[in-house]
């Protein structure tokens, strides 16, 4: 529930405001694109967590590395946050992984 003006509104009701009534194709559409940005979230932060155990350095070296704190390391390879691309560059950088772009071939 959120009070908003001194009235409580349910999380239902925002939703339904904001993304359509559950059942509606702009519901299953934000459900869609949320599910896929969680998962996605996920895989990346399970990439970086192997790689920083590979490397055998613990999430505050990684952090001091990168120049932020342990904390937001965590709740990257959660899958919590997604970093920037600069820090997932540095994060790459710091762990020695390269990042390479490859056009799709059709």
């Amino acid at each position: 529930m959120e009070a908003k003006n001194n009235l409580l509104t349910s999380v239902d009701d925002i939703m339904d405001t904001e993304y359509g009534k559950v059942g509606t194709p702009e519901r299953e559409a934000f459900r869609r694109e949320a599910f896929r940005r969680e998962a996605y979230a996920c895989c990346m932060g399970q990439v970086i967590r192997d790689a920083r155990k590979s490397e055998k350095i613990t999430q505050e070296e990684l952090a001091g590395r990168i120049g932020t704190d342990k904390a937001y390391i965590s709740k990257i390879e959660k899958g919590v946050v997604e970093p920037g691309v600069g820090t997932f560059y540095r994060i790459m950088d710091a762990l020695g992984l390269r990042v390479e772009i490859v056009k799709p071939v059709f």
